[in-house]
């Protein structure tokens, strides 16, 4: 009777593993909003992950939790915002000239502390297999945060040695020939992984440094874009290349998903750490980059296909931000959220059964104390100054901390951001404000208010994070 039994409760364990999705989540670094052929770019070519986005549903206002890699990175792991685990900005937040700095910056955090339970430790004890392959960027060692398998990941934000050609060495991942290129070598990586674990529920978490700097493409697609008529916003054939190949790396895990018969029974998520690098490609008509809390800093394209759930070719304009993957992955698996754990994010699945549903929340946030310095024209000394930020439905608000400059959008009606409504609205300014505040007191948001004794106010040099840039 108890052999009987046993057997039983070991086939229910079995149909229970079958039942759950496989997760494949793409994770691009620095892809701008407009940077593929579904979001309208006339340049570049991503024919599948256009592909994807028509078998699946797109997100038209997806935000990154953070401008730039780190933060957002670990926003999207913990599940939590960055006043919460502290890392806010990549390496020290006091960057550019001291003398051009008004504030002493909030010290930021390198790393994500290990208190804190990821993605793939949730995952990972819901019976999941799960794997890193590409840029970490959170620490040392991924298989100490959740990863059963970890492919070149390590505390390092961008490709190491030779960058994206072999020869280079990246853990677990080694190519001491010439002639290899990272991003196909991820790709050939992660179909592995799926090859040998496809009897089992997996998580693939396949996080390219591409399209990161340094731009680096393989030599005959740079020659196939110098070849190819420009447009005015997109002409870099490097970075055209870069994107082709990260395109291509998707196409091979997603065909090998359908070669094995596993499509209909895996999630698939694509998304972007922070807006494109200013220097390479443009964000337009969304105003900024990277690093900036404009549009252009922390808008993403965004798709998710989940057979049976999302319709093909839908479309959804709620807001949603990084923090919302962790709490949807939870439920799409139907796995137990850590024990007396918080997560700042809201379910996805709603949505992704219907994309006109609305989420129960009051707004989503970004708090960046810290500088980023310029490396265009525009930018000025800075491209952001310590800031924070918050949406709630089509408005948005931003507060730099210098000086308390608010500006206010209605990006309904001006997506580009170049009408600072908050003199003509104060009201609406004033309301999302008391929001904002609310929420860093909630949050224990630092708020840097120290004056630089280094600073040189006939130093300054602004542009799109200073007055200039922000009338």
């Amino acid at each position: 009777m108890r052999i009987h039994c046993l057997l039983l409760l070991l086939c229910s364990l079995g149909a229970s593993l079958a039942a759950k999705p496989n997760v494949v989540f793409f994770f691009i670094d620095d892809m701008g909003w407009t940077d593929l052929g579904f979001m309208g770019s006339k340049y570049y070519e991503s024919p599948h992950i256009d592909k994807l986005a028509q078998e699946g549903m797109v997100f038209m206002n997806a935000y990154a939790a953070a401008p730039n890699c780190a933060p957002s990175r670990a926003c999207l792991m913990s599940g939590q915002y960055s006043p919460r685990h502290g890392v806010y900005t990549v390496a020290n937040s006091d960057r550019g000239s001291s003398k051009d700095r008004k504030l002493i910056p909030t010290k930021n955090t390198i790393h994500l502390a290990e208190e804190f339970v990821t993605m793939g430790e949730a995952l990972q004890a819901g019976g999941y297999v799960t794997a890193t392959m590409g840029k970490w960027h959170l620490g040392d060692d991924p298989t100490t945060q959740g990863f059963d398998v970890n492919v070149a990941g390590k505390a390092w934000g961008s490709p190491s040695g030779g960058g994206y050609h072999s020869p280079y060495k990246y853990p677990n991942l080694e190519q001491k020939e010439k002639g290899e290129y990272l991003t196909d070598r991820l790709g050939e990586e992660a179909c592995k992984f799926i090859e040998t674990n496809k009897e089992k529920p997996f998580f693939l978490y396949l996080t390219h440094y591409a399209v990161h700097t340094p731009i680096q493409a393989k030599p005959e697609l740079k020659k196939k874009y110098q070849a190819k008529k420009p447009t005015e916003r997109h002409k870099n054939a490097a970075y055209a290349a870069m994107i082709e190949s990260t395109d291509d790396s998707v196409g091979a895990v997603l065909g090998k998903l359908e070669e094995l018969g596993l499509s209909e029974n895996t999630l698939v998520l694509f998304f972007s750490d922070n807006g494109g690098h200013g220097g390479v490609t443009s964000n337009a008509p969304l105003r900024g980059s990277k690093g900036m809390l404009y549009e252009g800093g922390i808008r993403e394209p965004m798709i998710v296909k989940w057979p049976g759930v999302t319709k093909p070719g839908s479309v959804c304009r709620e807001n949603v931000i990084g923090v919302d993957f962790y709490p949807t992955l939870l439920e799409a698996t139907k796995t137990s959220a850590p024990k007396d754990y918080l997560l700042d994010g809201l379910s996805l699945v709603p949505l992704l059964e219907n994309p006109k549903a609305k989420l129960k929340r009051q707004a989503i946030y970004w708090h960046f104390p810290a500088y980023l310095q310029g490396y265009t024209a525009r930018h000025g000394n800075f491209r952001t100054t310590p800031a924070g930020a918050v949406r709630m439905g089509d408005w948005k608000l931003i507060e730099f901390f210098e000086d308390g400059t608010l500006e206010l959008y209605d990006t309904s009606k001006d997506i580009s951001e170049t009408k600072n409504l908050a003199k003509k609205m104060p009201g609406k300014a004033v309301e999302l404000h008391e929001i904002m505040l609310a929420w860093r007191k909630k949050t224990k948001a630092p708020v840097p208010t120290e004056p630089n004794p280094a600073y040189d106010p006939k130093s300054a040099k602004e542009g799109n994070a200073g007055k200039k840039g922000r009338k």
